[in-house]
């Protein structure tokens, strides 16, 4: 029985798979269009079989967001791990600043071209969005003080992650992000104090 690799270079190989495989991808739909590259091109291309390929990306449109998870649980731990005393609202907002920085610099931009011109990946990103969401919304809920209910927890959590794609159709992401934030820090403290929502009369 061959001998087994120990468990952290297993673990860098790994990674380092996954990599060369969505960094491939990526090249090959800037290069030929998205909807011109299949799977078995881009295994083919990374030198690997297509079972890897999905072994490590669920979907096709996965390799395009390969840091979904990534941007899915710093949102979270902005709420989590933030300082002790740290107000909630601006460690999310300092998080939001962040995102909307790589994700906006002119390297990104080609790869927003091909998201906005495929009805796929519109679709795959709001989805990602909306679990995003209800990641930072249990985040929230965990919160100590106050209790909230589920869906105002939900709300403010949508509100919040629905800023960076209001913010990218703006001339000036960074500032729509504080104007966005200053409506979710209102409804942020709307919740802690229990105030109910009416309908107008």
């Amino acid at each position: 029985m061959p001998e087994q690799p120990p468990a952290g270079r297993r673990e860098r190989k790994k990674a380092a798979t996954r990599q060369r495989i969505a960094d491939t991808a990526l090249r090959l739909f800037l290069e030929r269009g998205y909807e011109a590259v299949g799977i078995r091109d881009v295994a083919a291309e990374a030198d690997v079989a297509v079972t890897t390929v999905f072994s490590h990306f669920a979907s096709k449109e996965a390799l395009v967001f390969e840091r979904d998870a990534d941007f899915e649980q710093r949102l979270a731990r902005a709420v989590t791990d933030r300082a002790p005393g740290e107000p909630l609202v601006p460690a999310l907002r300092r998080e939001m600043h962040a995102l909307v920085r790589h994700c906006l610099a002119d390297e990104a931009a080609p790869v927003w071209r091909m998201i906005d011109a495929s009805p796929a990946l519109r679709e795959y990103e709001g989805s990602m969005r909306l679990r995003h969401a209800e990641t930072l919304a249990a985040a929230l809920g965990a919160e100590p003080g106050a209790p909230r209910g589920a869906t105002a927890c939900r709300a403010v959590a949508r509100f919040v992650v629905d800023a960076f794609a209001l913010a990218r159709e703006t001339d000036d992401p960074e500032t729509a992000v504080d104007e966005i934030f200053l409506m979710v820090e209102a409804a942020w403290e709307a919740s802690e104090a229990g105030v109910p929502v009416r309908p107008a009369t």
